[in-house]
């Protein structure tokens, strides 16, 4: 069914263990507008496209969430007030890679908090670079516990990203409130989640482990570019043979204001 709005928190948090939702990375109106016919959840986007004076059009039904690098952020305050701006301008929740301090304060701002746990790029480094998390029963018992922190904290959802399904479940099972959007995190989440980019294969580069490409755009752009550096040719070819521009392409003068034109030239 067609939805006409969001999702709530209370209507996402009420259907806690009742199967999986689905979640979509998306960076441009077509893919949001697509996302919405398609029958998407939830998405995450840049703050520019969730802005954009035409998102809640084409995307009217779509949980959306976008959010700022905290590298980038500021100070806690800074990030509420980005977190308002955002809110204002139709996001219905913010994605926090802060600390669990900043997330506490901007969940007691009444902000809806999205963390992140597992395989979180900006702090790759503390777990061993871009690799799986969650492997050994000590690291999986310390994703657990950062769930546990996350929910007293006030996040109503983590991101779960590249954690063995069988952690990702027994983790998810336990929360009370806090749901889990899992990215190559297995079936037992709240949430499944991939990037647009991903399914569709419109990029050449890494594909990660956890995604599936359900298209080759990439083949269809390099077909669209063997295309258009055609077109560009066979334009240039008309003009260096004169067959370009042709009488149809042009503006033509009445004759006697084009001998008139020419006699006051002379």
């Amino acid at each position: 069914m067609t939805r006409t709005r969001p999702l709530t928190i209370a209507e996402l948090r009420a259907r806690k263990g009742r199967g999986q939702l689905t979640m979509l990375r998306v960076l441009t109106l077509d893919e949001a507008a697509a996302a919405e016919a398609a029958g998407i959840d939830i998405v995450s986007a840049p703050f520019d496209l969730v802005s954009h004076p035409r998102y809640r059009t084409v995307a009217p039904g779509l949980f959306s969430m976008t959010g700022v690098d905290h590298r980038e952020a500021g100070t806690r305050e800074d990030y509420l007030r980005f977190a308002g701006r955002a809110l204002l301008a139709g996001a219905d929740a913010l994605y926090c890679s802060a600390g669990l301090d900043t997330v506490r304060y901007l969940a007691g701002e009444h902000i809806p908090v999205v963390g992140h746990v597992g395989l979180v790029p900006s702090r790759a480094t503390w777990t061993g670079g871009f690799r799986a998390v969650g492997k050994t029963a000590d690291s999986a018992l310390a994703l657990y516990r950062e769930c546990l922190a996350y929910e007293e904290a006030g996040a109503f959802a983590v991101e779960i990203e590249v954690v063995p399904p069988e952690v990702a479940s027994a983790i998810s099972a336990r929360m009370k409130s806090l749901l889990l959007w899992s990215m190559g995190a297995g079936a037992g989440c709240d949430a499944q989640y991939l990037f647009a980019m991903d399914i569709l294969g419109d990029h050449t580069d890494h594909m990660p482990r956890h995604s599936k490409v359900y298209r080759n755009f990439a083949a269809e752009y390099a077909r669209l570019q063997q295309e258009r550096i055609a077109a560009f040719s066979e334009f240039k070819a008309d003009v260096d043979a004169g067959a370009f521009p042709e009488p149809r392409h042009l503006v033509q003068m009445d004759a006697a204001e084009l001998a008139a034109f020419h006699a006051a030239l002379d």
